[in-house]
């Protein structure tokens, strides 16, 4: 038995509602490959930038009662940027829905996010192959747009006027110049 702490599983928990609550253990390759496609897209961008993005793990103190470790996270502003994590509304925050954790994204840390400021929230679906766009409006998350990857079956369903309306690509709302390819963020998921 391998008594080394450092080899040694601890699972992350986030503080929801001043509970914790275990994050999956072990998130998907398809999870896996979500996150990792949209925190290098943020790296590539803003190297350079003021702003800086976090993938998966970095700790988010919001509140007393929540303090959440978002799959990927766009940070503007340095003074909230601590050793232990970040404190304060980041600009941008994606989540990667997990059957064990999608409930959360979409209820209470949706609500929090909006409550503390967070100007543009995702909540990406491998599954679905989907990102769903929100955008902070007087203190509350506005769905703004759904995209979609679809796949080769219903696309060879489709004339060739429904597929040219599928958008491909969109635009974060903090960035005029970053366009984001809807195929990089579904790369390599199977």
């Amino acid at each position: 038995m391998n008594t080394n702490l450092a080899y040694q599983d601890c699972p992350a928990e986030e503080l929801i509602g001043g509970k914790f609550v275990a994050m999956s253990p072990r998130p998907s390759v398809n999870h896996n490959h979500v996150s990792f496609n949209i925190a290098r897209i943020f790296a590539d961008y803003l190297k350079g930038k003021r702003c800086t993005p976090f993938a998966d793990g970095v700790d988010l103190y919001l509140t007393d009662e929540d303090r959440f470790i978002p799959d990927m996270m766009v940070v503007c502003d340095p003074d909230k940027v601590k050793a232990d994590g970040v404190y304060g509304a980041p600009d941008l925050v994606v989540e990667v829905l997990s059957p064990s954790t999608a409930q959360y994204d979409r209820g209470r840390k949706m609500r929090v996010y909006a409550q503390c400021g967070v100007r543009e929230y995702w909540i990406v679906s491998p599954g679905d192959r989907t990102v769903e766009q929100y955008l902070l409006e007087e203190g509350q998350f506005t769905l703004s747009a759904t995209y979609g990857l679809e796949l080769e079956a219903i696309l060879n369903k489709m004339t060739q006027e429904e597929r040219d309306a599928i958008p491909t690509e969109f635009k974060c709302s903090l960035f005029d110049d970053l366009i984001i390819q809807v195929a990089d963020i579904f790369e390599r998921v199977v």
